[in-house]
């Protein structure tokens, strides 16, 4: 009985213990999505254009193992060192297939997701992160142009 009741309790924070990682992780990709928003605006300002992907889509995410965190071949091509140290990577860490941050410009507008296996949990449609395209298994910040992307 004693056994069972440890077991019980055990069990209860495990799960606590989970929901708060979630909670922080997601967190964490609120302030990732915040500060790579703020340097796209830097290189806005600077360059009247945003980093453009060439007219890939969404060819370019780090997670899914094809591009770096700085330099020339960085996922934000050209954002990095001047407007920001390192791009960030998911927290979660999944490397699968399109997960964590990708992003697509035409050089005009920008659309930034934190896609597929990231989030633990998604905006509803009043929050700042909602993505009318992809409301279950995306967070996206985009200029209006992209709204539909």
């Amino acid at each position: 009985m004693v056994i069972a009741i440890i077991g019980l309790l055990a069990t209860i924070v495990m799960v606590s213990l989970n929901t708060a990682r979630g909670k922080a992780r997601d967190a964490k990709r609120r302030g990732d999505m915040k500060s790579l928003s703020l340097a796209l605006e830097m290189y806005y300002d600077a360059n009247s254009a945003y980093p453009s992907t060439g007219g890939v889509w969404w060819g370019v995410c780090v997670n899914g193992g094809s591009k770096a965190t700085s330099g020339a071949s960085a996922y934000i091509p050209g954002l990095t060192p001047t407007y920001i140290a390192t791009l960030p990577t998911d927290p979660r860490g999944d490397t699968s297939g399109w997960s964590g941050y990708i992003y697509q410009s035409n050089g005009t507008d920008y659309k930034l997701l934190c896609h597929a296996n990231g989030p633990e949990s998604f905006p509803g449609s009043s929050d700042a992160f909602y993505d009318p395209i992809r409301p279950t298994w995306a967070w996206a910040i985009y200029t209006p142009g992209a709204s539909s992307w």
